[in-house]
């Protein structure tokens, strides 16, 4: 990525938290690479060590072992920071709708624990991960930001809140926010295992053993999967830009497009038959509808493309085509 052509400074100091996890260690990585001063907070409940490992001896890279539910952390994290990408969440609507205090606790409280922080240690920008969850169970498609449902389970209720503190705080101590609502995001280092690891790293992983991905439905309900290196993009962009009308507001972050589980596992089968002609005869089965499940997913990204130049580079069948061959050296 052509951090340059973003506009990026890189004599910013930023903050990620969640900068271990999947989508903050790949934003750590664009980051040093563009010569940024980099503090990464996680507390590596979800977030790996060895996601960040090849950085820790790297002079502009300081990571804080830490938890945004303690307000002390994120104000020491925030100290001498520019700008913050805000990633650190207890992701996943099944967990959840398991454990709906943790949930609360990580992204509510954790939430406004940072905007305290950032606020108090005068952050140029508060750039956040909303989520698409947010539009609950709104009809309209495709999502347009300013036009949202009910949520329909504690993960998305917990995302709405975080909208509605930035906005708050926004206009009332004159914190810039900028909302980033990401939609089914993949990439390398995206963990498949565990109880709630998402469904594309999840189904390689299957796929690789020969195991029949499970599909829950009919394989009829589609999502608007956004290859890791758009949403990098959308982060940078929401630093960097100097439009006054992008700030204060959320944003979509997709490619525009969207792909149903049936067509989702037949490429996963075209790209690692490439590797393993086996695949190809690995058949889903089909399994029950899982609670709070959203049927369809499909994000405008006309918003996003209007107030900060973003200009996706990867639809799903590219994105995959990378990302399936890191999973095969990774995860094989």
């Amino acid at each position: 990525m052509n951090t340059t052509n973003l506009g990026l400074d890189p004599k910013s100091k930023i903050l990620v938290t969640g900068g271990a996890g999947f989508i903050g260690s790949n934003i750590c990585d664009v980051l040093i690479k563009n010569g940024n001063k980099v503090t990464c907070l996680d507390n590596l409940a979800t977030g790996k060590k060895e996601n960040i490992v090849h950085l820790l001896n790297h002079s502009n890279f300081n990571f804080i072992e830490g938890d945004i539910r303690s307000l002390h952390t994120c104000q020491q994290a925030c100290s001498d920071i520019d700008f913050v990408l805000h990633q650190a969440a207890l992701g996943s609507v099944p967990r959840s709708i398991n454990d709906p205090i943790t949930s609360n606790e990580v992204n509510v409280s954790g939430f406004l624990n940072m905007l305290v922080a950032a606020k108090d240690a005068k952050v140029k920008r508060f750039v956040y991960a909303a989520s698409s969850s947010t539009y609950g169970d709104s009809k309209s498609m495709p999502k347009v930001e300013e036009v949202i449902g009910k949520p329909l389970s504690p993960y998305a209720i917990t995302k709405y809140v975080n909208e509605l503190y930035a906005d708050v705080f926004g206009k009332t101590y004159g914190l810039e926010t900028i909302g980033l609502r990401y939609f089914n995001v993949f990439g390398k280092r995206q963990d498949p295992n565990g109880a709630y690891a998402a469904v594309i790293p999840k189904f390689v992983m299957q796929l690789m053993k020969y195991e029949s991905p499970i599909i829950n439905g009919d394989g009829t309900f589609s999502r608007d999967f956004t290859f890791i290196e758009n949403v990098i993009e959308m982060n940078i962009r929401a630093i960097s830009s100097t439009n006054s009308e992008a700030i204060n507001t959320v944003y979509n972050v997709a490619y525009g497009e969207r792909t149903d589980l049936n067509q989702l596992v037949n490429i996963l089968k075209d790209n690692l038959s490439r590797y393993d002609a086996k695949i190809k005869e690995v058949d889903p089965i089909y399994g029950p509808t899982r609670a709070g499940d959203v049927p369809h997913s499909l994000a405008s990204i006309e918003k996003a493309k209007k107030n900060l130049g973003y200009n996706p580079q990867y639809d799903i069948k590219s994105g995959l085509e990378i990302a399936v061959e890191w999973y095969w050296n990774h995860l094989k």
